[in-house]
């Protein structure tokens, strides 16, 4: 291991439940110690369902239409299928191992929902959602969206057969995301054999944070447990991660550089003022948003 100092975790939490319909969520971020992490001001992990094959003849109750204002959205699929519609007529299904990607900027109405991914063996839904608040010039543009399915995430090999690293945003050495990125920003999925290590060198630019979805792990030599989200102290250094039992575990790492501006957040909306919050209400109400258009043949 590498005599490098390791940065000192600032604080240890657990999500509350946000339960939507069948959905059973985590809600990690923001939460009573942090209102963001780098440019990240909201995380929700839905926790792994299995579904018998009837349920897969039905879409599982999703959020329903619903608006967002200056942010973007992130979606990763662990397992199952995501299928999204908006108000400016996108609609795809990412798969398992996808990410689906969302600029709200000026205002969207988007509608998203899960199901077990017929392609798989196994029958399970299992996904984060990330917010990632927008620069204040970045919240006047117009909205967009991005679906990439699990070919498309970048992807590497570690040494030694210790397991493998994927880039869901941002880079890693050589590796760089698809997914815009409007300040620094990174989203890693860690995957470690059992008895491997795995060392992520730090930057006192970025504020860095670790979620443990499934398993438990060693965290620079103190054990955490499944379902914990580390916060990381600002400083040069690594996070050493040791997987010392017999089976693979999976790790998410995120971050970025810290967010300077504001942040006012209220219901779907993430914005610098007060005044712009009531400003994005007003424009929601008024169908300045747009509707969505539904394909007849796959109404949800």
């Amino acid at each position: 291991m590498s005599p490098n100092v390791r940065n000192k975790i600032q604080f240890v939490s657990q999500g509350k439940r946000a339960d939507i319909g069948l959905y059973k969520i985590d809600r990690l971020l923001p939460n009573r110690y942090v209102e963001a992490i780098g440019p990240f001001v909201f995380l929700d992990h839905l926790l792994p369902a299995k579904h018998d094959k009837q349920s897969l003849q039905q879409k599982v109750e999703g959020t329903g239409p619903h608006p967002h204002r200056g942010i973007a959205t992130l979606t990763y699929v662990l397992n199952g299928e995501a299928e999204h519609y908006d108000s400016k007529g996108h609609h795809a299904n990412v798969r398992s191992g996808g990410v689906q990607w969302m600029k709200a900027g000026n205002g969207i109405i988007h509608d998203e929902s899960m199901k077990a991914d017929d392609l798989s063996d196994e029958l399970i839904t299992h996904s984060f959602q990330f917010w990632i608040n927008l620069p204040a010039k970045n919240k006047a543009e117009e909205a967009d969206y991005l679906p990439l399915q699990a070919y498309e995430i970048p992807r590497k090999e570690l040494p030694n057969g210790s397991g493998w690293i994927k880039v869901i945003a941002g880079d890693y050495e050589e590796l760089t995301s698809k997914i815009p990125s409007y300040t620094s920003q990174f989203i890693y999925h860690l995957h470690l054999e059992g008895g491997h290590f795995f060392t992520l060198k730090t930057s006192d630019l970025v504020e860095y944070a670790a979620f443990l979805p499934q398993q438990d792990a060693v965290v620079n030599d103190t054990d955490y447990q499944t379902g914990e989200l580390l916060v990381f102290d600002r400083a040069s250094g690594e996070i050493d991660i040791k997987n010392v039992s017999l089976r693979p575990i999976d790790v998410i790492l995120f971050g970025g550089e810290p967010y300077t501006e504001p942040i006012v957040a209220a219901g779907p909306f993430v914005m610098n003022t007060e005044y712009e919050i009531s400003l994005a209400y007003n424009d929601y109400y008024k169908g300045n948003y747009g509707k969505i258009e539904y394909d007849e043949k796959n109404l949800p």
